[in-house]
């Protein structure tokens, strides 16, 4: 504990923290944001078909994802208390973090494979992936109060989301070229395949490298984690029941506790709308050839990430003059009106719009909703169980945004009606907030 102090608040040991976003971020953006959506409507317009049968039953493209991505997240809210508690007994959840990296890696190599023909196989991939990218986050969130003092928190917490968005920028360009321009990279048509096609699944394998290769430099430097004192029984259980521990003290930390309650649910819309939005965009924009739809939405990913960047700076300079709550509630007031605006979208220019107002509060509301999280938490060296509490959260909000996403486009046929709908959860999150505190002082 002593070298984890003598650490602490170092520019090597908040470096290596934050790079972990640089290295995990091109899963976010290119599978969950921009390549793989692309790549999956056109298997499905390659074939002409919009509806595929799997467990049992025939389910459109759109909400079969949606309902994929809200199991695969059932699983990590389950998943990542187990791994708390294990955590907390060994004292060493750096190898959980690795463990997570590199199931996450593989899983997004795993979709080269990924076809209509063994649906099933790329549908795992995909629910792997997601696990791998959320567990390691959840772990890598946790580190942050071990690691910064709370001045630094706000700064170093932006700083990981801008590494993230400039290290997936990068890699993304590189996709955009080999998809716009195969043959330039020795990339040609083979059989039924397409070269186009053909460079987003070798996207997804450069996904998996550059993540396993670029998260070295974290875990070479992060601590291994609190060992936990005292004797330990069920080992298995122990993360659920430092979860309901962490409960209990929510009961004497009233601000904490209110703070996650607008958390939950304006988070809910906010991960809904990262995960679904480029499938929205694929289907819902009059883009003209599948060639210009593709190009428009991988640059439409890019103005996102570009304009994220400075908006994570922005946020947090906003916050040491405002407050964090009241930068919340007015990232959260323009959260709502972009879910009406999209209502509205119809061209590719309505679209690149979009994204670059999306990219304004995006990486913002990500960075300050973690940092004033650990602000808020009482002292304690169990980080990893009121981050583990905060990831359920976080996770629950997404299980319920994305199914129920899915069903309101299902029942009303248009993914539109979907967008308004979340709209409502901002609102919520507005109300919820200005019950934490309006002064600066509510979060130093």
């Amino acid at each position: 504990m002593a070298q984890l102090l003598a650490m602490k608040g170092s520019k090597k040991l908040l470096n290596a923290w934050a790079f972990y976003d640089w290295a995990n971020s091109v899963y976010s953006l290119v599978i969950s944001s921009a390549v793989f959506p692309i790549f999956y409507g056109a298997l499905f317009r390659a074939a002409e078909i919009e509806k595929v049968t799997v467990f049992g039953g025939e389910i459109a493209r759109a909400p079969l994802i949606s309902y994929v991505t809200s199991l695969a997240f059932v699983f990590i809210a389950l998943v990542t208390p187990l791994v708390s508690g294990i955590a907390d007994y060994t004292g060493n959840k750096k190898i959980f973090l690795k463990f997570f990296c590199y199931l996450g890696a593989a899983s997004c190599i795993g979709l080269y494979w990924f076809s209509l023909e063994h649906i099933y196989f790329g549908l795992v991939c995909y629910f792997f992936g997601l696990v791998g990218f959320w567990v390691s986050f959840a772990i890598n969130n946790s580190y942050l109060p071990d690691i910064a003092f709370p001045e630094q928190q706000d700064g170093i917490s932006a700083k990981g989301f801008s590494l993230g968005y400039v290290g997936s920028v990068i890699l993304l360009i590189f996709n955009l070229a080999m998809v716009m321009q195969p043959a330039v990279f020795g990339i040609t048509d083979s059989g039924e395949e397409v070269a186009e096609i053909k460079a987003m699944k070798y996207s997804f394998i450069s996904v998996g490298l550059w993540w396993m290769l670029f998260s070295q430099y974290t875990f070479k430097y992060l601590p291994k984690g609190n060992k936990r004192e005292g004797v330990r029984t069920n080992i298995i259980l122990n993360g659920f029941r430092e979860l309901r521990q962490v409960w209990r003290q929510l009961g004497t930390e009233v601000k904490l506790k209110r703070y996650l309650g607008a958390f939950f649910v304006y988070s809910m819309a906010v991960q809904t709308i990262m995960l679904i939005a480029t499938y929205f965009g694929e289907e819902e924009i009059n883009w003209g050839t599948d060639s210009e739809r593709t190009t428009g939405l991988i640059i439409s990913i890019l103005v996102i990430q570009l304009v994220a960047i400075l908006g994570a700076t922005a946020t947090a300079k906003a916050s040491t003059t405002f407050g964090n709550i009241r930068t919340l509630v007015a990232i959260n007031i323009f959260w709502a009106f972009l879910c009406v605006y999209a209502y509205f979208l119809q061209t590719p220019m309505d679209f690149y719009i979009a994204a670059g107002l999306v990219g304004i509060v995006m990486g913002g509301i990500q960075a300050l909703s973690r940092s004033t999280y650990s602000k808020f938490l009482p002292e304690t060296t169990d980080t990893t169980s009121f981050f583990s509490f905060y990831d359920v959260a976080e996770k629950i909000g997404i299980i319920i945004g994305t199914f129920l996403y899915g069903v309101v486009a299902q029942l009303t046929g248009s993914m539109r009606n979907s967008t308004i709908f979340l709209g409502i959860f901002f609102i919520g999150g507005i109300v919820l907030l200005l019950r934490v505190g309006n002064r600066k002082q509510e979060a130093r």
